[in-house]
């Protein structure tokens, strides 16, 4: 098969992200970094707040990024195994259309987790309710 090497390429590059998503996002659900730091985790300036607003966001992404990871990793693998023997540029071409949708989605999970940690939390992180 020709390109068979770039195709196994361009797959696994197709995968990293979307496995990375489903991996992070069982670990924040898990609990993921256990207090606010400035190294690893959801952080944004509202999610940092304090340790309720940390947990929230944390809570929230996770299982986003989980169940949107979970659903990508296969139709990934799906949507690459159809340019399986194509020539380079069709494989880019797919390449670029799924990386350019998981980019939305992790925008998107991103844009979800901030309004809801603002319609949990006031803006100087005591809950609303």
């Amino acid at each position: 098969m020709e390109g068979i090497g770039f195709w196994l390429f361009m797959l696994i590059c197709c995968l990293l992200l979307p496995g990375a998503m489903a991996g992070f996002g069982a670990f924040f659900l898990r609990g993921g970094p256990g207090k606010v730091n400035i190294l690893f985790g959801y952080r944004t300036n509202m999610s940092m707040k304090n340790e309720d607003t940390w947990r929230f966001a944390h809570q929230r992404f996770g299982r986003l990024w989980l169940r949107w990871g979970i659903a990508l990793l296969p139709m990934s693998a799906a949507a690459m195994l159809a340019v399986l023997g194509r020539g380079e540029n069709a494989i880019g071409a797919m390449s670029l259309a799924l990386l350019g949708l998981q980019l939305a989605v992790t925008v998107g999970c991103i844009a979800a987790t901030e309004l809801a940690l603002r319609r949990e939390f006031l803006p100087d992180g005591s809950r609303r309710r």
